[in-house]
């Protein structure tokens, strides 16, 4: 059950920050919404995933995931371009993310 709910925290961060490109520096009021909305609920189900799991882990995935989501959005939705730097920086994050994971069950 924690780390169902670190998933819902997860992808409410990750919908939270797409809608950040859309606020158009919080000129538009719904993406607006939609950002205080997804952090508010990351951040309360990311704090009841921390009663049962490790902070270290749990943050390092929910940063870890929501960082490399969000890259995926950005070239999919916006158009964004990731050259060979950024690729190997997430997948330097994301073979952080599993060492940690190895490390928290001994």
């Amino acid at each position: 059950m924690p780390y169902l709910l670190l998933a819902f925290a997860i992808l409410s961060e990750v919908c939270a920050t797409s809608c950040l490109k859309l606020t158009d520096g919080f000129s538009k009021l719904w993406p607006s919404v939609g950002v205080g909305i997804g952090y508010v609920l990351s951040f309360v189900l990311l704090g009841q995933a921390l009663k049962q799991i490790p902070v270290s882990v749990a943050y390092a995935v929910w940063s870890g995931a929501g960082t490399a989501a969000v890259a995926a959005i950005g070239v999919v939705a916006f158009g964004e371009h990731l050259g060979k730097p950024q690729l190997a920086g997430i997948a330097l994050i994301i073979v952080g993310v599993v060492l940690l994971n190895l490390r928290a069950t001994h």
